[in-house]
């Protein structure tokens, strides 16, 4: 009789057991796989640009063609934002500034562009004709910007600065810059060259200005294009004719590596309640692509935390 109490207890408490597993499995989707989340329609070779402001909503550039800037809400809606750039602009890389305005690399303009996502107005933040295309975006520091500038004639490329509406050139006569970002303790700055598979590595100076360039990482096919990084400091690397992003250590060690449905990546950005949910612009189909990470995004983060700040400024009346 003991013995079979026993046993029945035991089985009780591996049930129990198996249960909260169960629970803990369903409150935590499998990681780093990837789905289809939205569609946004058959035009897809210039999608590009994902960001995700402090409520959730997601932004992005071409969605119908070029010169479109989409939205999709916190419901999973889409909508067209901008159904038209001023001057035959076409956008690509978005950060969102503190007050929640987007900017917007405008590579057939020589712009960044400041776009008010509750009007839809759209002005020039900052202009440079010896730009040979913006292409796409970090910002940190109170609204500094960076940009690359890729040549893709001559696989040549830039960096500059964007701050207080004026282009600073950091970089010059690199290779075709493209994915840039910025770590999370905000002293390093990191580029890729699309063309030469490199992805360089740099300190920030408390000017904004860049020294001590150093090869973070370096692959051997495809391309690369838009990046990202976590609040750990590992880089999400799309793979560009590959159809993955490459998770990389803040050491230049490959971690892991996500494949898409897409084999045209072009950009990702994170999101969702935690920061933890990334979202993926391919360009050789109509969807955007989802998956799940352990670690938020450094620039959401920010995003949410600048947010607050603003509330909290307003409240007061300042």
């Amino acid at each position: 009789m003991i013995i079979k109490t026993y046993f029945m207890k035991q089985g009780i408490f591996l049930i129990l057991f198996s249960l909260f597993l169960g629970s803990i499995h369903s409150q935590n989707p499998q990681l780093y796989q990837a789905s289809d989340f939205i569609f946004v329609g058959d035009f897809s070779q210039g999608l590009e640009g994902p960001a995700v402001d402090h409520l959730g909503n997601l932004y992005f550039v071409n969605p119908i063609r070029n010169g479109t800037i989409g939205k999709i809400d916190t419901e999973g809606n889409f909508s067209v934002l901008i159904d038209s750039l001023p001057d035959n602009s076409v956008g690509n890389g978005i950060r969102i500034s503190a007050d929640g305005k987007l900017y917007v690399a405008d590579y057939t303009n020589h712009n960044v562009l400041k776009v008010d996502p509750t009007t839809g107005t759209v002005s020039v933040h900052a202009y440079q004709p010896k730009a040979n295309q913006p292409n796409d975006l970090a910002i940190c520091c109170g609204g500094r910007l960076y940009a690359s500038d890729p040549n893709w004639s001559d696989n040549t490329g830039n960096i500059w600065m964007v701050e207080k509406g004026q282009f600073i050139k950091l970089q010059e006569n690199m290779g075709t810059t493209n994915g840039i970002e910025i770590s999370p303790d905000f002293q390093t700055l990191y580029v890729n060259e699309s063309i030469q598979l490199k992805v360089w590595a740099f300190d920030i100076l408390p000017n904004g200005h860049l020294v001590n360039k150093r090869l973070h990482i370096e692959f051997e096919d495809y391309g690369l294009d838009g990046m990202r990084i976590d609040t750990k400091g590992n880089l999400y690397i799309t793979r560009y004719g590959k159809g993955s992003i490459v998770k990389v250590s803040p050491e230049g060690e490959i971690i892991r590596e996500i494949f898409l449905k897409g084999k045209r990546v072009s950009n990702l950005a994170f999101g969702g309640k935690d920061g933890k949910t990334v979202f993926v612009t391919t360009q050789d189909r109509g969807w955007i692509e989802t998956f799940q990470t352990e670690y938020s995004g450094r620039s959401f983060l920010e995003t949410k935390k600048n947010a607050e700040i603003n509330s909290q400024l307003k409240h007061q009346g300042l």
